[in-house]
């Protein structure tokens, strides 16, 4: 994550940009919101998608734009592939935002999973780690639904990738 100083307004104006499948965090908390730098009076801001098949991805680019315009500026997106976004880039912030909502956010980090290793989740309700995966695919394709044994609530936990 880079901030140009002559470019912090822009910056700002685009990390406020909710998610629009995940409302309770921003393009910034979930690290998808790369660079924001001026560019012969333009700000352009580097977006990395969650996944190339994101639906969400243009609605994004479109909000941050509309963000970045609203602040003042005239705006870009530049879509950036690689390297491929990463749970690891979620902010501490941004992860204590998804479990306050009643998601479990990604357990460990992406560069250490094992292959066949089974996902302790933790209940973001009551905190449990008597969970159990109801589902591989939550309310979109980035989550997986699971089960709390002990509070008997289910919930979605946000895959670690």
């Amino acid at each position: 994550m880079v901030v140009h100083l002559d470019a912090s307004r822009a910056w700002e104006a685009a990390a406020r940009v909710p998610d629009p499948e995940v409302p309770c965090v921003t393009v910034a908390d979930l690290g998808i919101l790369r660079d924001v730098r001026l560019e012969d009076g333009v700000a352009v801001a580097d977006v990395t998608p969650t996944y190339s098949g994101c639906p969400a991805t243009l609605a994004i680019e479109l909000a941050i734009e509309a963000a970045m315009r609203d602040a003042g500026y005239d705006a870009r997106i530049n879509r950036v592939l690689s390297p491929a976004w990463t749970t690891d880039w979620i902010t501490e912030e941004g992860r204590e935002k998804l479990r306050a909502y009643g998601i479990a956010p990604p357990e460990g980090s992406a560069s250490k999973l094992a292959l066949f290793g089974a996902t302790e989740v933790t209940c973001p309700r009551c905190g449990s780690r008597q969970t159990e995966r109801i589902s591989e695919f939550g309310s979109t394709a980035c989550k997986a639904q699971y089960r709390c044994r002990s509070c008997a609530e289910p919930f979605d936990y946000f895959k670690c990738i």
